[in-house]
């Protein structure tokens, strides 16, 4: 009995807690919309908000569309051209300098589709030396030192400098001239008092010797800091003597005017002996710089040292073509693996990138050099070049971002692709887009980079990564089909004077007769096909058809050009922005080059210059 009663409680109690639970679920619903907003003090907005039972959304009018929009709009208002800037044309290629310049269609921005968006250039810090030309010299002695004087420059101006050679002219313009002209003091002290006035007058920064040149990878720390321009103290580098001074324009004035009042000036000899030891910061890191001081080719380099005594003349041409040897072999080492020349398409485009196969043999071979086996004083466990094992040269399809393989590309127009690969001079319309897949040039380069799935927008924007971002100049080149002649500044690209001819690997083979008992040359499958004689006899034909038709004005012509172009807008714009980003830096050498050659009497002047008519007239200042 007393069981049964618990288990009616039991019952009850359970009713009652479901009765319980739906009462506070009421009076909760009811105490939250009809009580709580009038007992609960709140700002205008939420009150009106719960007692209207509803949520505030955001209106449509206060998104704001990405910009990119904008630009693809086709009702958008019109829009004026950016104005021409100064330099921004060479020959057929005109580029606009901009932030924007990795969109992937430049003429988004441009409103013109011959236009290129390039990155901005970058301001290139100077760097000193000086040259006394008021001294007389021979002839002879004069073209040597003004050819070393001209290797100091284009190595320095490859690793992104802007070197500039001073004279007695500089050092006289500065207010202490006549206040050391007044002082006694050595005579060797008196040419670096000259120097450093010179250095005075130009505001500070970077003075070095010219015998004082980059040797190392673009990356360097040191050569990194350097190009940065930010010099807050005076300093020297430890061993390196006076061959380098970094410093602001009011601590260089100050050192000058200690030294001035310093009592040993008759028998100082450098500026470095006649300042108190805290004016200056030493930094003892300086791998990447070769300093060729007398010391050092004594020690390293008696047959130099030794021809210095006899005829000073071809002694300097012997430390210059010494000098060449090892910024060439410095960069060989730098590419262990090899040169790279892409061959997208496997068959009829051997003619296309012979230029590129032709500047890749050039730089696998070794230089001249007075002493072969001779590192830079720098790098003393180098690898010398030897000639039996030169450089591997390969024509992958694909490229591959290595840091040690250099990579040649050549970026042909898609009419001039569209003719080769075809292998007939009558290509249509219809052929066009019937029988062609579009940006199928980009596509091939950079399938094993970024995939398959990738868009073509997106592979335009790794090339012009691949071309132009911090760091790529020194990693790859890339050339353009029609380009007449595209290797005129290939030293200036490289830093160092490039080989003219190719020489002989220095292996053995049969005598004659027995011709046919030589190994052929082993082929790697990986290069591609190996074409046949007569279609290597057919592709020069259709590769000047192809460039007779990029310049003719007729109507049938410009129809065919403007279609490929516009069912290949990436390759198009791969294509002029390889052609814009090499026209560019030709104009900004030659402006510099002409600007530089009124100054210290022409020394240094790369006179080969003068040969190159095509690059004299076709380039077009803007005068704006």
């Amino acid at each position: 009995m007393a069981q049964t009663s618990s288990s009616f409680r039991l019952r009850i109690g359970h009713r009652r807690i479901s009765v319980l639970f739906i009462g506070l679920g009421m009076f909760t619903l009811f105490t939250l919309f009809f009580a709580l907003p009038s007992a609960v003090p709140t700002g205008p907005s939420l009150s009106k908000s719960l007692a209207d039972h509803s949520l505030a959304l955001p209106k449509y009018t206060e998104f704001s569309l990405p910009k990119y929009t904008d630009k693809l709009n086709p009702f958008r208002p019109a829009s004026h051209k950016p104005p021409d800037q100064k330099n921004s044309k060479y020959g057929d290629s005109a580029w606009y300098s901009n932030w924007n310049w990795r969109s992937p269609f430049s003429s988004t921005t441009t409103m013109d589709e011959s236009r290129s968006l390039l990155p901005p250039l970058k301001d290139r810090t100077p760097i000193y030396c000086y040259y006394d030309t008021s001294i007389e010299r021979d002839a002879v002695i004069a073209d040597a030192e003004s050819a070393l004087l001209l290797t100091w420059r284009r190595a320095w101006w490859a690793q992104g400098f802007k070197p500039i050679i001073l004279s007695a002219a500089e050092a006289m313009n500065n207010p202490l001239y006549r206040e050391m002209q007044g002082a006694e003091m050595n005579p060797t002290l008196k040419k670096d008092m000259m120097r450093w006035l010179a250095w005075d007058n130009m505001g500070g920064g970077l003075l070095a010797d010219y015998r004082l040149l980059p040797m190392g990878s673009r990356q360097e720390h040191l050569l990194s800091f350097l190009r940065r321009g930010d010099f807050p103290e005076l300093t020297r580098w430890e061993d390196l003597g006076g061959a380098l001074f970094a410093g602001p324009q009011p601590k260089i004035a100050k050192a000058m005017t200690e030294a001035l009042q310093n009592r040993q000036k008759k028998t100082a000899k450098d500026i470095i002996s006649t300042v108190s030891t805290d004016s200056f910061r030493v930094d003892p890191s300086h791998e990447a710089l070769a300093y060729y001081d007398r010391k050092t080719i004594e020690r390293a380099y008696p047959k130099i040292a030794e021809g210095d005594a006899a005829n000073r003349a071809q002694s300097l041409q012997s430390l210059n073509i010494l000098i060449n040897y090892h910024l060439h072999n410095t960069w060989q080492d730098l590419f262990s693996r090899g040169i790279a020349v892409l061959k997208p398409m496997p068959t009829h485009t051997t003619t296309l990138i012979e230029p590129a196969v032709e500047l890749a043999k050039r730089l696998a071979t070794c230089h001249d050099s007075p002493i072969p086996s001779s590192c830079p004083p720098n790098l003393p466990k180098c690898t010398p070049c030897v000639s039996s094992y030169p450089m591997k040269i390969s024509t992958p399809a694909r490229y591959k971002n290595k840091t040690d393989v250099y990579t040649i590309g050549t970026v042909p127009h898609p009419y001039t692709l569209r003719i080769l690969e075809a292998f007939r001079s009558d290509v249509d319309i219809a052929y066009l887009r019937r029988e062609t897949q579009r940006d199928y040039w980009l596509y091939r380069v950079f399938q094993e980079l970024v995939g398959t799935g990738i868009t073509a927008a997106g592979r335009v924007v790794t090339f012009k990564d691949t071309v132009a971002a911090e760091y790529a100049t020194s990693r790859s080149l890339w050339l353009t089909a029609e380009e007449d002649s595209p290797l005129q500044d290939a030293d200036w690209w490289f830093g160092f004077a490039i080989p003219k001819n190719v020489t002989d690997d220095g292996k053995s083979e049969t005598p004659v007769p027995g011709p046919e008992r030589r190994p052929k040359p082993v082929h790697d499958p990986a290069d591609g096909p190996i074409p046949s004689d007569e279609e290597l006899a057919r592709e020069p034909e259709l590769l000047k058809k192809a460039r007779e038709v990029g310049k003719s004005k007729e109507e049938n012509d410009v129809r065919i050009r403007v279609a490929t172009e516009a069912w290949n807008l990436a390759d198009t714009e791969a294509w002029r922005f390889a052609r814009a980003f090499m026209a560019r830096s030709r104009v900004e050498r030659q402006q510099w080059e002409k600007e530089e050659s009124k100054f210290a009497g022409g020394a240094g002047r790369d006179r080969s210059d003068d040969d190159r008519h095509s690059g004299r007239t076709r380039w077009k200042d803007d005068e704006k």
